[in-house]
């Protein structure tokens, strides 16, 4: 059980200098953000904090500059949506470190927003430099990390200022952990875990880790041929690892061990061509036609991976079941996640999703509102999922 201090701890903060630690690497095209659900997660800390007469200084990355000042990579660009987003005015400052930070800090008011400039336009940033930090740490009073996304880098503005500054967790990093936590630390049983998507070769760790932890696991999409073909069965052109056999051998030889049900699909949707709305049909996972690839799991297979749902009590889903960015081969993704939202409204069921396409599929199925907890941070939700140390979480829980 992680212990953490969060904003509930943080008393008489007017006129106090919190850095905030915040994820607005959101998309961008032709110079307007195509999605800002990284900035809305935001906005409940950085209010409160506002609210409450705490001068605000905002820390982001945005893109992958390499320590130095790319012009299409300035934060600059995101600084009005998170102004229109959070409905307050955002004050910029063209550095994070040195003269320019440090005169737009000293002339803020109480309850004033300042949003400095990205941060890995220095490589002290990645390479988590202690004279960075410093720089850095100078211009605050009070540590905040509310950007989870980011917390499996161990960089100077996710993990070296939580060492030299008193370290809280924003409202989005404490709800992303206290649903971890409900999801795999400390779940109610039965567990189940959906693991979807193309390739195991980029799962290998997760499924590893998992199916030691939870009751069942199901896995769809392409990585689901890998499983079948290693069985023996012919998949014919479906996307499929046929290297990773043995891998596969083994991570369904440690869940026999560890006690953990494999659920593979049964039936398949198949088609001769990868597009919308082209012919297909529903055969047995052992009838796959030589000239067909698998693009979704079937009506059988659904049926089943709703059972193991309706038996869960704690669901993690990653990955969708089958091609749903392609009409028809969305049906199984849709149908599950819909039976899982209804199980969660009912409160019969702990339900969290996220990482890779998750988001994407579960906004796809309509039901990304009526989850437990959808998480938006790709990288490190796997991480998590895999059982790896998240470096910019361990430090707030060593925070004293």
């Amino acid at each position: 059980m992680m212990t953490f201090k969060t904003l509930d701890d943080l008393t008489d903060i007017a006129g106090k200098r919190v850095l905030v630690r915040v994820d607005l690497n959101v998309p961008v095209k032709d110079g307007k953000v195509t999605d800002a659900t990284r900035i809305e997660r935001v906005v409940p800390t950085i209010r409160e904090l506002s609210e409450k007469g705490a001068k605000v200084i905002l820390l982001a990355h945005f893109g992958r500059p390499k320590g130095e000042p790319v012009a299409d990579m300035s934060l600059s660009t995101i600084a009005p949506d998170v102004e229109d987003i959070l409905d307050h005015r955002v004050q910029f400052a063209a550095d994070c470190i040195g003269e320019k930070a440090g005169t737009a800090v000293t002339a803020m008011n109480n309850g004033d927003v300042l949003l400095l400039e990205n941060t890995r336009f220095h490589k002290g940033e990645e390479k988590n430099d202690p004279d960075f930090i410093k720089a850095l740490a100078v211009n605050g009073d009070i540590y905040v990390n509310d950007a989870f996304s980011a917390a499996h880098r161990a960089h100077a503005s996710t993990e070296g200022l939580a060492q030299v500054l008193p370290a809280y967790a924003g409202r989005t990093m404490q709800a992303e952990l206290e649903a971890l936590e409900k999801g795999l630390g400390n779940p109610k049983r039965p567990v189940v875990a959906i693991v979807g998507g193309a390739k195991v070769s980029t799962k290998i760790d997760l499924l590893m880790n998992l199916v030691k932890k939870v009751d069942a696991l199901v896995i769809g999409g392409g990585m689901a041929n890998t499983f079948i073909a290693a069985r023996g069965t012919d998949v014919g052109k479906s996307l499929c690892e046929h290297d990773l056999a043995e891998t596969a051998k083994k991570i369904m030889i440690e869940a026999a061990s560890s006690g953990c049900a494999i659920v593979l699909p049964v039936d398949g949707v198949v088609a001769r061509e990868f597009k919308a709305g082209a012919d297909n049909e529903v055969v047995d996972i052992d009838a796959i036609p030589a000239d067909a690839m698998v693009l979704d799991v079937g009506p059988k297979s659904i049926a089943a991976v709703n059972e193991w749902v309706s038996k869960a009590e704690t669901l993690v889903w990653n990955g969708p079941l089958g091609a749903f960015e392609i009409a028809p081969f969305d049906k199984a993704t849709v149908a599950v996640a819909r039976h899982a939202a209804a199980r969660t409204r009912s409160g019969a069921l702990v339900s969290v999703a996220g990482g890779g396409d998750t988001v994407s599929a579960m906004n796809h199925a309509e039901v990304a509102d009526d989850l437990s907890y959808v998480s938006t941070a790709g990288g490190a939700f796997l991480e998590w999922m895999e059982g790896k140390p998240l470096p910019g979480v361990d430090i707030l829980n060593q925070a004293k």
